[in-house]
């Protein structure tokens, strides 16, 4: 009976591993469910008032030409993955189903700059631009790379599904600092410190910033591993979500020199995302092990 019973759990356990989406490949992200209730309505709406798409500037391939992107899985274009994942948690706040939240992340708690937060601070769901502004002043002061970008929300996805939160008005700019700093740690070979972001956002304490860093680690049960097909999911339902909220990328007629450089962009790239899960497994290890191991720079400052 023990031993059915363990069985029962293990297969549990399994299931909703399978169902998380920063965790499983064929799960479906989240932040693409949440945003298919809008693009259905915009659709609805645009059909029944007979409002015209105007006029096509998509441009498309034919048998001479072939017009692509400068954004590859292998290298995605910087601007345009900002733009799709701020939008993607644009999306998770306006769509939450709830306001469940932790103190550590509330911004009236733990405030990120020296002015009053207002009262009705948890009522007013910021707009895409603003969250675009946030993140990508931290994105150019850090100089982190779009990469660091998707598995920053591969991190926010997994924080939420993990802790059982929602990300909402009171407390979405210290969960998206939290996910970038530790994606930055994880993910760019030069770590950017806590300290260094002190200097980004002038008002907060390096002392906060380890704290936050730490509840994060702890929300995650320290499982920062990204797996290449997780990681290439994440890529591919952000052109989906690009596409469903016309967000363009600048298209360009492939020539040959370009054929090439992608080529050889994509045989330097190969390694490092074979390499993604072996880094985060050797920046983990246990929790016992954190403060002692010369290498936790990657995780604490």
């Amino acid at each position: 009976m023990h031993l059915l019973f363990r069985h029962a759990q293990e297969a549990l356990a399994d299931l909703a591993l399978e169902s998380n989406p920063s965790d499983h490949p064929r799960a479906s992200t989240i932040f693409l469910s949440k945003s298919q209730t809008d693009v259905r309505e915009k659709r609805k709406s645009n059909h029944i008032n007979h409002v015209s798409p105007g006029q096509l500037t998509k441009k498309y391939s034919s048998c001479s030409t072939i017009f692509i992107d400068d954004s590859t899985v292998s290298q995605p274009n910087l601007r345009s993955t900002i733009k799709c994942v701020t939008l993607a948690i644009y999306y998770h706040i306006k769509n939450r189903d709830s306001d469940r939240s932790l103190d550590i992340f509330d911004e009236k708690s733990h405030p990120l700059t020296r002015e009053e937060v207002p009262d009705d601070y948890y009522k007013h769901d910021p707009d895409h631009k603003h969250i675009y502004r946030f993140v990508r002043t931290l994105f150019s002061a850090a100089q982190l790379t779009a990469e660091c970008a998707i598995v920053t929300l591969v991190y926010l996805e997994r924080l939420l599904t993990y802790a059982e939160i929602d990300i909402c008005p009171s407390n979405w700019k210290r969960i998206v600092l939290g996910a970038i700093l530790l994606a930055s740690k994880v993910w760019d070979d030069q770590a950017v410190w806590n300290v260094d972001y002190c200097q980004i956002l002038k008002d907060i304490t390096v002392e906060d910033m380890n704290e936050m860093e730490r509840h994060f680690l702890e929300l995650l049960q320290f499982n920062i591993n990204v797996p290449a097909s997780v990681y290439a999911k994440y890529y591919f339902d952000l052109r989906s979500l690009a596409d469903d909220n016309n967000l363009s990328f600048l298209l360009e007629p492939l020539s040959k020199e370009r054929a090439q450089k992608l080529e050889a962009i994509s045989r330097l790239c190969e390694d490092k995302y074979k390499d993604l899960s072996k880094a985060a497994m050797r920046r983990s290890f246990s929790a016992d092990n954190l403060v002692g191991i010369r290498r936790s720079n990657a995780i604490l400052s």
